[in-house]
């Protein structure tokens, strides 16, 4: 089965070569899909988190059909749509006109990346990601597209809306899990809600248990979040890459950015080619195969994200 990637970051400056602001080496995006493509994945949804994010990941979308995108606004940019120049409802407007024209085309496919981000109140403050958490049910309402949710450290506030405005959305996936077993089993009490799983996913023995007690692989969705979110060394679910089964795992030789060569991967910039790592320490957590996982998360992606199709099969 081929692998679906629920959450890339394309957009990001990194795949353009660029740092912190510096121009380490030229743009590789071609070489990032290139990869992709060879690792075994047959669609990539591109997460955006501003309107204009959202416009370069419709852009991006437009020139390959196995490429899809989000529209929406991420917790920690909530600001540009609460306390945007031209007004909330116009900016608001503007997302709904971005959403509609990339139904129109089948490129977008969930509203999102929105929710709720406590670890980054420096960004945002509580009150306007709340406001501005909440106003994106519309979006999902109006337009019959399932959520790309954010939940990080938010206490019981992200599970209380959620439950609030259920029944404004089809369906939906709270991706870059790292929760405790409490929050993934209401989130999964909650129907067609799916948990998006990751390397942060996989950091300790206690997330390992959470996902093996609590997170079912018929409502799991395998995702990179790259360029972050990578399964480094230290993590606890590498040992399910080094204790059998790795050479089922496509690996692509890394090197350091100031020695970049456009046939590498880039150390410590994750990308959509390292998602069959993901499934790989799922089956060990689970314990069962890989080709298993793939088949099962391919499925629930499909159900997830219903626009998921190929808008050319011949590509």
């Amino acid at each position: 089965m081929p692998f679906v990637d629920i959450g890339c970051n394309l957009t990001d400056h990194m795949y353009q070569g660029k740092y912190n602001g510096s121009q380490k080496h030229p743009p590789d995006l071609d070489r990032v899909l290139a990869r992709a493509w060879e690792a075994g994945l047959s669609h990539i949804i591109i997460t955006a988190g501003t309107a204009n994010e959202a416009r370069t990941a419709l852009n991006l979308a437009s020139e390959d059909p196995r490429l899809f995108a989000t529209v929406g606004v991420h917790p920690t940019r909530c600001k540009e749509l609460v306390e945007a120049e031209d007004g909330m409802a116009a900016h608001m407007d503007e997302l709904l006109d971005l959403i509609k024209d990339g139904q129109k085309t089948g490129n977008v496919v969930a509203i999102g990346e929105c929710g709720l981000d406590y670890d980054r109140l420096h960004f945002c403050e509580k009150s306007t990601q709340l406001k501005g958490f909440e106003a994106q049910f519309t979006l999902a309402e109006e337009t019959g597209l399932p959520m790309f949710l954010h939940n990080r450290n938010c206490g019981e506030d992200f599970v209380h809306i959620l439950q609030q405005h259920r029944h404004r959305f089809s369906q939906g996936v709270v991706h870059s899990f790292t929760g405790p077993c409490t929050e993934a089993q209401t989130l999964l009490s909650m129907e067609k809600v799916y948990i998006g799983l990751n390397g942060c996913s996989f950091k300790t023995g206690d997330q390992l248990m959470t996902i093996k007690n609590s997170i079912p692989l018929e409502k799991t969705l395998l995702e990179t979040d790259a360029p972050w979110c990578d399964v480094r060394p230290t993590h606890a679910g590498t040992k399910f890459l080094t204790s059998g089964g790795s050479a089922e795992v496509a690996t692509f030789e890394t090197v350091k950015k100031e020695k970049w060569s456009r046939d590498k991967c880039v150390k410590g910039r994750n990308e959509p080619c390292h998602i069959r790592g993901v499934a790989q320490i799922l089956a060990g957590i689970h314990d069962t195969t890989l080709a298993h996982v793939e088949e099962v998360c391919y499925e629930n992606s499909m159900a997830c994200f219903p626009g998921l199709t190929l808008r050319n099969e011949g590509f």
